[in-house]
């Protein structure tokens, strides 16, 4: 089999900016406060593993994945984005550092508040646009090249987000205290204003208005 290198390409740069594993640093930051450098290993390599399943969940089976429990991708984006508008309030509230605190008194530390699965993992990892760019990718080369190219491409991806999120930690001792807590407060705000995005882009495919640029 033959594989096509402008394909391979532009299959490895379009994952590349929607996935966007430079975007994810301080947001993984923002959502692991006060985290030891191994659990916060254990949080991004949690996340990595569910957001390749998913993704490669989606690479094999597509829209019939959705079309099968009757989901359309834009309902998916909907969805996505309330969700995700909720963690913007906790970010921009402290209520996750209030909820932490609570938490440490009940549980070992190790299960509380973790958030590898949602919303690491989905939406802002594997999210609707990660997944519909897999499903249209792998849909411009039906068969097995399709699957051949794209899901070894998004591992590679998902690799390089692992990597960057394991030196999250370098980060923080540059960034110090209050530089974590203002950029939390800003990107819950990023974070808000995204969620709306993609409930918007969701509504308009249902033809309630025209998707914001």
């Amino acid at each position: 089999m033959i594989f096509d290198s402008a394909y391979m390409i532009t299959a490895f740069v379009t994952l590349l900016v929607v996935i966007d594993p430079i975007a994810i640093l301080p947001i993984f930051l923002a959502l692991t406060p006060g985290m030891t450098a191994e659990r916060r290993a254990r949080v991004a390599r949690h996340a990595v593993l569910v957001a390749g399943l998913i993704l490669a969940l989606f690479a094999f089976f597509g829209e019939a994945v959705l079309g099968f429990v009757g989901i359309s991708m834009a309902a998916f984006r909907v969805a996505g984005g309330i969700l995700l508008f909720l963690t913007a309030l906790d970010m921009l509230f402290e209520r996750r550092t209030k909820r932490r605190e609570d938490q440490s008194a009940e549980q070992d530390s190790a299960h509380a508040d973790d958030p590898s699965v949602f919303p690491l993992a989905i939406p802002l990892i594997a999210g609707p646009g990660a997944i519909a760019s897999v499903i249209l990718l792998v849909g411009e080369r039906p068969g097995a090249e399709g699957l051949l190219t794209i899901v070894p491409i998004t591992a590679v991806i998902l690799l390089i987000m692992y990597l960057m999120l394991r030196v999250s930690n370098y980060l923080e001792r540059g960034l110090g205290k209050v530089g974590i807590n203002v950029i939390t407060r800003v990107l819950g705000m990023l974070l808000a204003a995204l969620s709306v995005q993609f409930v918007l882009d969701g509504l308009s495919a249902f033809g309630f208005g025209p998707a914001v640029g």
